[in-house]
């Protein structure tokens, strides 16, 4: 939801803040005023091009910041968060703000970020649609009319599977593919794939070899020394390891006297002695584990092996890891990854056989989760069109009507026919699936009884798409049944709509405004009145030049809330273009009865 929309010299905008309401605000004012700007700013933050001119008269820079409240499981902060923004959603607030220099580059920032232009456009897919004579062509492609439909048919399960079938298929297919149009430096990449896991097995690495190997030659080849040295030790401390015969007391046995001497101390309540004796006692203990771990030490150097062979081992594996390394671990991981690839490419008939076994078992299980998602569009296409043209009859659109076709890729002969399985549907449904299923979705527009139905986008002005874009998201709301995170906004929707359809209009955009929160730019006093806030847009001179602001001389455009006496003021105004006793009866009115 948008809870501020804040402008800096924007076109005659020099500054102007609004804060929409939750469910439906009105932006209203004479023609001409500025009322574009605010639609202007919107796309400015939703990534839309930067045009230096619209910067206002004497500014260097135009800016637009929207503030959008967000859950943390939106899509946007999702996508806030892929595109690197770790504060994506600040207390559960997503900032997009948008910098437009008179000359240079745009700069785009997300949340205090500055990003690419596109990651706001992404981002601002999933918190804003506006629905005005410039953003009606998207609802025109092909792509976009899939995603209507599939959002209210509401098949994600349909369309994860079928994705996660299509997935598998693609990937076979590009192995496949690869396998059968081997030229000769795959045969030769092969070549030395084999050769070198045979080399690697002949010499059988195991990780960390390597540095156990140059750790026990450190010991052999300094192996006198440390010999002199732990005998050195030993004898200090217990010379009876190495002379049974010998008389000299080591240190350990000093220890162990000095011990014994403190305990023959006898003093009536004074065990100062025998704590002192029970601490050489944990001395000694330490001094025979030391001269235990030595004599060990002794023992395992006479084991260490023939330096020579260790030698050429620590070389052959050297060998090993200046070619595959760096490390034993690298080594042994390539080893085991290129055994997999030269299974791939060696493409025996044998092999290409079951591979396409297997890819025409893959074909016939995407082509039956394409069928499953079709039946389920087809369904919702049919129910879509029928409650889309319920809803254009309530929006002075009588006659006109909305045809969603759903036309599968298939033919008698083809992968249509049958059980789907086998290789006709292996080698056709290629040519039947893409990445969204089997299925051409068109929606259709017939205008007035009588007329063609023609593709939608082309058949429409610039208001009737407006009120048909009401009407399909007035209809996937009712569909979803919840409140949806999505702000709409729509421009020249009451075009050529007046009396009870006027009242209608804004009674419907108040409908949808229950589910989502709802702009509207209007002219029609019938449709504002239905809102929770309305702004007004007036345009007027510029204030004289001062001292702290000093400006150009001539037009600019303020922004308004109104409400109370004053918006009553607004909707006579917007009645009759006069405030007389009459009008604002008339505004009163019409205002208490704009309340469902």
């Amino acid at each position: 939801m948008l809870e501020e929309l804040e402008i800096r010299d924007l076109g005659p905008i020099h500054h102007a803040r609004i804060a929409p309401a939750r469910g439906m605000t009105a932006i209203t004012g004479e023609t001409g005023a500025g009322k574009s700007m605010l639609l202007s700013a919107i796309r400015l933050i939703s990534g839309g091009p930067a045009q230096s001119r619209r910067v206002g008269p004497g500014a260097q820079e135009a800016w637009a910041q929207g503030v959008f409240a967000v859950a943390e499981d939106n899509p946007a902060v999702i996508q806030a968060k892929d595109a690197g923004v770790d504060a994506a959603a600040d207390e559960g607030e997503l900032y997009l703000s948008r910098t437009v220099p008179v000359a240079g580059r745009s700069r785009s920032v997300l949340s205090g970020h500055t990003v690419p232009r596109s990651v706001l456009q992404h981002v601002s897919e999933h918190l804003v649609t506006i629905h005005g004579q410039a953003d009606q062509l998207r609802i025109a492609s092909a792509a976009r009319q899939r995603e209507v439909l599939d959002a209210y048919a509401g098949d994600d399960a349909l369309l994860e599977a079928y994705g996660k079938a299509w997935n598998e298929l693609k990937a076979m297919d590009d192995r496949l593919d690869a396998l059968e149009h081997q030229q000769a430096d795959v045969r030769q990449r092969a070549d030395y794939l084999r050769e070198s896991i045979e080399r690697i097995n002949q010499v059988d690495p195991q990780p960390g070899e390597d540095e156990d190997l140059k750790a026990k030659r450190s010991r052999i080849e300094n192996a006198a020394s440390i010999q002199q040295g732990v005998n050195g030790a030993i004898a200090a401390l217990d010379a009876s390891q190495l002379d049974s015969d010998g008389d000299s007391n080591g240190a350990t046995d000093l220890v162990r006297h000095a011990a014994q001497s403190l305990r023959a101390i006898r003093v009536d309540g004074d065990d100062t002695y025998e704590k002192l004796a029970q601490r050489l006692d944990s001395i000694e203990a330490d001094l025979s584990d030391v001269v235990f771990t030595l004599s060990r030490q002794t023992d395992d150097d006479d084991d260490e092996g023939d330096l020579d062979a260790i030698n050429t081992r620590i070389h052959d594996l050297g060998e090993l890891t200046r070619r595959w390394g760096p490390g034993l671990v690298d080594v042994i991981a390539w080893r085991d990854k290129a055994a997999f690839e030269v299974e791939d490419l060696d493409a025996s008939p044998e092999k290409l056989e079951q591979l396409r076994a297997d890819r025409d078992h893959l074909a016939a299980k995407a082509l039956d989760a394409a069928r499953e998602l079709s039946a389920a569009r087809v369904k919702a296409a049919g129910e879509l069109g029928e409650r889309v043209t319920a809803e254009l009859a309530e929006l002075a659109m009588g006659g006109s009507r909305l045809e969603v076709r759903v036309v599968p890729r298939v033919t008698e002969s083809g992968p249509d026919a049958g059980d789907g399985a086998g290789a006709s549907a292996g080698a056709d449904v290629a040519q039947v699936l893409d990445a969204h299923g089997m299925d051409d979705i068109m929606f259709a527009f017939t205008p007035f009884p009588g007329s063609e139905p023609l593709p939608m986008g082309s058949s429409a002005s610039g208001g009737e798409l407006s009120r048909l874009m009401l009407a399909l998201e007035l209809t996937i709301a009712e569909r979803r049944g919840e409140a949806a995170d999505m702000t709409f906004i729509f421009d020249e929707v009451d075009a050529g709509v007046g009396g009870k359809a006027a009242a209608e209009l804004g009674r419907r955009l108040a409908k949808l405004a229950r589910s989502s929160q709802v702009l509207v730019v209007t002219h029609l006093a019938q449709v504002a009145s239905w809102a929770q806030e309305q702004y007004v847009v007036s345009k007027g001179p510029t204030a004289p030049d001062t001292p702290d602001e000093p400006g150009a001389a001539g037009v600019t455009t303020t922004v308004t809330r109104v409400d109370g006496e004053d918006r009553v003021r607004e909707i006579a105004r917007m009645l009759s273009g006069s405030e007389s006793g009459t009008s604002l009866d008339h505004a009163r009115e019409l205002l208490a009865a704009s309340v469902e």
